[in-house]
């Protein structure tokens, strides 16, 4: 990669802190995982954002929701490794304001009108952040649970937004966590 590009990567990787509020969010999952037998997990390096201080923040709302959810963070044999994957893309978003001739009863009758129609068109870049987070089965190796997050990214976030909608993120995409399943 050249220095434009990981220049690019890296803003975009600064940009990631709006997945919060109009997020989209799916989950899918092994049905015959065994969800309730998890009781420990470990993080595992998945893909990082480029940016260490949203890294940490990722880790942070994780090992929070994982508390939540009953699980205790160890070192040795978990049950579950838990990543995450953080992907960038840039999407157009095109919008168009029309102002026009009067139209009407003002003598000129049906379709008349006067003055020209002027139509601006506004074409921007905008960029959308997907964050993924796996659960793996220690000893199978295999994902039994992966939750995901799409949003446009707000690259006016200041630190403390920042927090706020990774941690907003995070809880949504694990809110189904564990999966409730036919047994349950």
């Amino acid at each position: 990669m050249n220095v434009k590009g990981l220049l690019g990567a890296a803003g975009l990787a600064v940009l990631l802190p709006a997945l919060a509020a109009a997020q989209k969010t799916t989950y899918d999952y092994d049905k015959t995982a065994p969800f309730t037998a998890y009781r420990t997990y470990a993080l595992m390096q998945g893909t990082s954002s480029g940016d260490p201080l949203v890294d940490a923040r990722i880790i942070a709302a994780l090992e929070d929701q994982l508390t939540l959810k009953g699980l205790s963070k160890t070192s040795t044999s978990p049950d579950v490794n838990v990543l995450f994957h953080v992907a960038f893309d840039k999407e157009k978003d095109i919008s168009t304001y029309s102002t026009g001739p009067m139209y009407g009863g003002y003598g000129w009758g049906w379709g008349g009108g006067w003055g020209s129609t002027t139509t601006n068109v506004r074409v921007r870049e905008i960029v959308v952040g997907t964050l993924a987070i796996d659960v793996v089965d220690a000893s199978r190796k295999q994902v039994v649970w992966r939750g995901l997050g799409t949003k446009q990214v707000d690259s006016d976030a200041d630190a403390a937004d920042r927090d706020k909608s990774i941690a907003k993120a995070v809880a949504k995409i694990m809110r189904n966590y564990p999966p409730v399943t036919d047994g349950d």
